[in-house]
């Protein structure tokens, strides 16, 4: 049996031949890099998410505002602020999109996802990446050449701290030969999501994340993708992508695409997202920051018109596929 079948986040996201839908911060359509991310406002809008029963909240770590790479994301560090959405919502998922493990030490990672999860009551479900923005890098003093065996060493030392008591474990950061992480996770473990390659193969992805968090692509590169990927494994293990959506007041206007997306009528959205269930996506995260209405009416018009198609399955739906 799946081990996080009895994780809060991890269960209300995800369930085989299901697809859940989920909606990225800001919570607010913008131009250029910088959101207003007005705190009112966007708990205000976390909280209507939760009514209308979406299945997660995503929030990104861009540690440097690079002018030359773009989106920000939510401004706010991503430990910071999910303990903030952690006070403020009581059962909607809170995930990552994601952390880059390679600028940061996998000691404060385990700790700071340890304390999310624990303090939200296990919703946290943990995005983690090797990041892509250049300038960060060598502003850290990292050697962007060894993103993948620092992103293999932080999974491997995030796993040993939320499982073991008093673990031993050497590693090129890690040097720990006495003293403990705590909190512990309820489960011993929290669901892991590989984001893209991360510099790794398809076949280690499989066999060490708890999931794999993709781009758009079109159906059939991601149809094909999701079969090999998996092919090798023997258990199910979802998978989750992005998607840029600027929902059209017509509810039938044809998809035109946009970066990463399309602007789209509600009722081609509808159709849009089946085609990704089909594929074998289990969460699509929607992202409103290109979007030319009212972001209050778009999340509305989402959760009364889009979800019930792709119902979040809680309580006794759990386990429905």
């Amino acid at each position: 049996m799946n081990r996080f079948v009895n994780h809060k986040g991890y269960s209300r996201m995800f369930h085989e031949n299901h697809l859940t839908l989920g909606l990225f911060f800001p919570l607010e359509s913008y131009e250029g890099s910088i959101p207003e991310m007005n705190i009112e406002k966007q708990i205000k809008l976390a909280k209507r998410a939760e009514e209308l029963n979406f299945a997660a909240l995503f929030v990104r770590d861009v540690p440097l505002h690079d002018p030359y790479f773009g989106d920000v994301g939510q401004i706010y560090d991503p430990w910071v602020f999910l303990g903030y959405l952690a006070a403020h919502t009581n059962n909607i998922a809170l995930g990552t999109a994601s952390i880059i493990l390679t600028l940061r030490h996998p000691l404060h990672v385990a700790k700071a996802a340890a304390s999310v999860d624990k303090l939200s009551g296990e919703r946290l479900v943990l995005g983690v990446a090797t990041g892509d923005r250049p300038i960060e890098f060598p502003a850290f003093s990292v050697d962007p050449n060894e993103r993948s065996p620092l992103f293999q060493e932080s999974i491997m030392v995030m796993k040993k701290a939320w499982k073991e008591s008093f673990p031993m474990i050497q590693s090129p950061r890690v040097h720990m030969l006495s003293g403990d992480v705590l909190p512990k996770p309820r489960l011993s473990d929290i669901p892991v999501l590989v984001t893209g390659h991360s510099s790794q193969s398809v076949e280690w992805i499989a066999e060490n994340g708890d999931g794999w968090m993709y781009y758009p692509r079109n159906l059939k590169f991601q149809a094909e993708l999701i079969k090999n990927w998996r092919s090798l494994t023997d258990e199910f293990k979802p998978f989750s992508q992005s998607l840029y959506v600027d929902l059209t007041e017509d509810p039938n206007h044809a998809p035109i695409p946009i970066h990463l997306g399309f602007r789209i009528g509600r009722n081609p959205l509808i159709e849009f997202i089946e085609s990704l269930k089909l594929a074998g996506v289990n969460h699509v995260i929607i992202n409103l920051k290109y979007g030319l209405r009212p972001v209050e009416e778009v999340i509305e018009e989402l959760g009364e018109e889009v979800l019930p198609h792709f119902p979040t399955l809680t309580g006794k739906q759990q386990g429905v596929s």
